[in-house]
C-alpha cells in the first residue's frame, strides 16, 4: 500500500513537473494595461517593461524589488531611460525582498493608483509563482496580464523553480483549510 502511494505521488510529481518545464509561457504583444511590473532578478526584465512603456501599452511602470542603494539616475543610465520617462512613468521600489514581497509591494502601488489593469513582465520559468502570488495579493477586479520573457533556463532552476512553486501552493492550501 504505501509503495502504491509512494508511486503514485513520483508519478503525479513528475507529470506536474513535466507540464512546468514544456508549457513556459511567452510574451505577449499588441495588450494595453493601465501599468506594467517587473519584479528585479532575472536577465530581460527591465528591458521588457521598458519596451512595453515605450510602445505606449502601459502608462507606468513598477520597477519591484530594487536594491535600497540603486539611486533613479543610476537606474536611468543603466538601462538608457530619458530622465523625464523617469519622472513621469517609472517607480522603483525598495520594499521588496521576495517574490510574495514583490506582489505586496505591486498590490500597494496599484491599489494607490486605482488601477484595473496591470502586465507582470517576468521570466518564463518564474512566471506561475509570480502571477499566483500577485492573484493573491490583487483584488479579483484586477486584471494581470502575463508577459513572459524567455529564457534558457537549466535544469537546475526549472527543478528548483517547481519545487518553490509547489510549496507557495501547499502553502496557500494550508492556510485556507
Amino acid at each position: 500500500m504505501i509503495r502504491r502511494l509512494g508511486s503514485a505521488i513520483l508519478i503525479i510529481w513528475a507529470l506536474g513537473f513535466a507540464w512546468f518545464a514544456v508549457g513556459l509561457p511567452g510574451p505577449v504583444t499588441g495588450v494595453k494595461t493601465d501599468a506594467v511590473v517587473v519584479p528585479t532578478g532575472g536577465a530581460g526584465r527591465i528591458e521588457r517593461g521598458l519596451d512595453v512603456l515605450g510602445e505606449g501599452n502601459a502608462q507606468m511602470m513598477l520597477v519591484s524589488g530594487v536594491d535600497p542603494e540603486v539611486k533613479p539616475g543610476e537606474f536611468a543610465a543603466e538601462f538608457d531611460v530619458p530622465m523625464r520617462t523617469m519622472k513621469c512613468c517609472v517607480t522603483l521600489g525598495y520594499a521588496a525582498v521576495d517574490t510574495r514581497g514583490n506582489a505586496a509591494e505591486t498590490a500597494d502601488w496599484i491599489a494607490e493608483r486605482k488601477y484595473g489593469s496591470v502586465r507582470l513582465v517576468t521570466t518564463d520559468w518564474h512566471m506561475l509563482r509570480a502571477s499566483a502570488e500577485l492573484r493573491q495579493a490583487l483584488p479579483d477586479n484586477v486584471r494581470i496580464v502575463e508577459d513572459a520573457v524567455p529564457s534558457e533556463p537549466s535544469l537546475r532552476i526549472l527543478f528548483l523553480e517547481y519545487h518553490k512553486l509547489l510549496a507557495s501552493q501547499i502553502a496557500r492550501l494550508w492556510q485556507a483549510g
